[in-house]
Order: structure tokens, then C-alpha cells, then sequence
């Protein structure tokens, strides 16, 4: 699937999807890892995920493209987006941003791969 309105975020420090996202990708709740720790949000409110999942991740266009195994904490709260890459994420992607300019770049085989956002 090809999925958007994704934040990302370098100062959070897990990889979240968002249980409207989750539920549109057709995955099935029993292939949820329990998850004990709850998240706590900038203003201190405590949200219990309903579990982890890994999930392959293609960023960027071919041949500059990258997969990896992203794993992230599936929450059920209203969210404008569908999911947010956070330090975790950017991390396995050896990734840069630049808020500045709305992009994200990491290493591929082909040279450098971008992400362009879309306010």
C-alpha cells in the first residue's frame, strides 16, 4: 500500500500507526505483539498501545529506494495522520531531514534517495 499524510517526527522516540491506518492496511489484531510500556505525549497524557507490529518500508522512488523493518506501536486515538516515523524509523533509514526544505534523505544502492513533503 502506498500511504500518506506520515509525520515525521525526530523528536519522538517511537514509530506509531494509527489504528485507522492500521485497520485500512486489512492486518489482523492477532498478529499484534503485546505491548506493556504506555507512551506518554508531550502533554503528559498516557496512551496504552494496543501493541507492536513489524512492517516492511519502502521510502523513496526506484532505483532510489530503500527497505527496512520498521516496528511500530499501534495506538487508537484521532489522529490527522496515519502514522509518524520517528527517531527509531530515521534511524534504519540512515535518513537526514531538513525541515526547512520539506525533505528527507537517506543512502541507497542507486545514490541518494529523497522524500519530498506536501504541506
Amino acid at each position: 500500500f502506498t500511504m500518506k499524510r506520515i509525520l515525521i517526527d525526530s523528536g519522538s522516540s517511537a514509530d506509531i500507526l494509527y489504528k485507522h491506518a492500521f485497520d485500512q492496511l486489512r492486518i489482523s489484531t492477532d498478529q499484534l505483539k503485546p505491548v506493556k510500556t504506555p507512551l506518554v505525549g508531550f502533554t503528559g497524557e498516557t496512551i496504552h498501545p494496543l501493541g507492536s507490529i513489524n512492517l516492511s518500508v519502502v521510502a523513496g522512488t526506484a532505483p532510489r529506494q530503500t527497505q527496512v523493518e520498521m516496528t511500530f506501536l499501534v495506538v487508537d486515538t484521532p489522529s490527522p495522520y496515519n502514522a509518524i516515523v520517528g527517531r527509531p524509523g530515521l534511524n534504519l533509514l540512515e535518513a537526514i531531514v531538513s525541515t526547512r526544505h520539506l525533505l528527507l534523505k537517506f543512502p541507497t544502492r542507486f545514490g541518494v534517495g529523497e522524500v519530498k513533503g506536501d504541506q
